[in-house]
This record gives structure tokens, sequence and C-alpha cells, in this order.
């Protein structure tokens, strides 16, 4: 379907006037047709500078595009954490401390046991695909239901709200028998394990005392041996603020 053309009305004077000039003679016939002539250059030049605006305003439309998908890519790289995809320590400590202000909280810190041992004896490339491994299975077990931020090279940390000690023990411990049993692509070639600390803490608890708490619990798994589940409570009771 064609355009509808934005001079109609002119179009039409301009008809009328190419048909008075057909019937004038001597001076006015001239005049009139150097009148035609401009009126012709002007539409002409007219619909030019509306392609041309019409040109620029589609240039610029994608422009916007490009830039609103950037700032998008600049705000996801700000966030998250670029081998895993998980939040960074910045973006989780922001979320893990809006959702200790809403309501109660199990923080659960997860450290790789002797990962240093893993990049030194099979190298780097191989210890990032132990670390994706791992954290693929965190996202397998937690699903959408929790915020999952790297905190440390080796270190992760989940915020799960409105979840019972209990409960977050048993998926702690679910995870921990999980990352022990995973095999890991060549050239590792034995079982790599992961310490847990779990705590929880009160709507209203400052995040480094939730945090803190966690992560204590987490050395005692360490201490203990590694490769299990240690928790800290804080008392509902008591002033978390």
């Amino acid at each position: 379907m064609l355009e509808p053309d934005l001079f109609d009305v002119e179009a039409a004077a301009l008809a009328h006037a190419k048909a008075a000039h057909d019937d004038q003679a001597g001076s006015h016939r001239f005049a009139l047709g150097e009148l035609i002539a401009h009126y012709e250059r002007l539409m002409r030049e007219t619909r030019r500078l509306i392609r041309r605006s019409d040109r620029a305003e589609r240039e610029m439309n994608q422009l916007n595009r490009q830039l609103h998908e950037l700032t998008q890519q600049l705000e996801y790289r700000a966030t998250h954490d670029s081998l895993t995809g998980v939040f960074n320590r910045g973006a989780f400590i922001e979320s893990a401390t809006a959702a200790l202000a809403q309501s109660e909280t199990v923080l659960i810190v997860l450290d790789i046991d002797h990962f240093k041992r893993v990049n030194d004896d099979f190298g780097h490339p191989a210890g990032d695909a132990v670390i994706q491994a791992i954290v693929k299975c965190l996202g397998d077990i937690l699903g959408q239901q929790c915020t999952i931020g790297r905190v440390g090279g080796e270190e992760f940390s989940v915020a799960w709200q409105n979840e019972s000690l209990e409960s977050a023990i048993l998926v702690a411990q679910r995870l921990c028998d999980m990352v022990a049993q995973l095999r890991h692509a060549k050239p590792v070639d034995r079982p790599v394990t992961v310490s847990i600390g779990v705590s929880w803490s009160p709507r209203g608890t400052d995040f480094a005392l939730a945090y803190g708490r966690a992560d204590e619990a987490l050395y005692e798994a360490k201490r203990n041996g590694r490769n299990q589940v240690r928790f800290s409570a804080l008392d509902p009771t008591s002033n978390a603020a």
C-alpha cells in the first residue's frame, strides 16, 4: 500500500496553477511559470528534508536501542561474576542486606576445600571448570528461590528468605554430599569437596552480624576436617538490630 502524500493539498494547488498557466499569455504566463517552478523546487526540497529526517530518526532509534542494550550489559557486568554468572560480592551484600531488612533470612557460606591444590595440580582452567560445576550444583538444588553470590575466589554465599534453620541445614548437607559426588572433567581426577557454614537470623539483623556467624560456622567446619556443614542461629527473641 502506498504511503499517503503529505503534500496532497499543495499538489492540488500546483495542478490548478499549471492549468491556469496554460490559459495565460504574455507576462502573466511567464510570472506564473516562474512561481510554479519555484513551488515545485520547494516541494522537492521539503520532501528530501523529510526523507532525511525520517532516516535520521530511524538511525537515532537504532542508536537508542544499542545504547539501552549496552547499558544493560554494563549493569549486568557491574553486578555479576564473569565466570559463574552469579552476583558478585557487592551485589550479593546489597541483596542480602535487603533480605535481612524484610524477613528472617538464612545465610549459607560455602568454601571449596583445598582449592589452591586444584589450581596447582591441574591448572587454573581446570580450577575454573570446577568452580562452574559447583555453582551449577548450587543452582540445581536451590533454583530461583535464593540469591547466590561469589564473595571470594573460591567462596560463595547464599541468602534465603523465610526459611527455617532446620530446612536450610538439610539443603546445605545435600549440597555438601552432591558436590563430593561430582565427577569433574579431565584433568581433574579426584573428588573436590566443600565446607559450609549456615546462619539463621531474624528480620532486622545487620548483615555483618549474620554473615559473621555463618563465616564462624564455616571455619568450624574447616577446623573439624572439612567436607561438612556447621550452623549458627541467632535467638529470635534477642535484640538483633
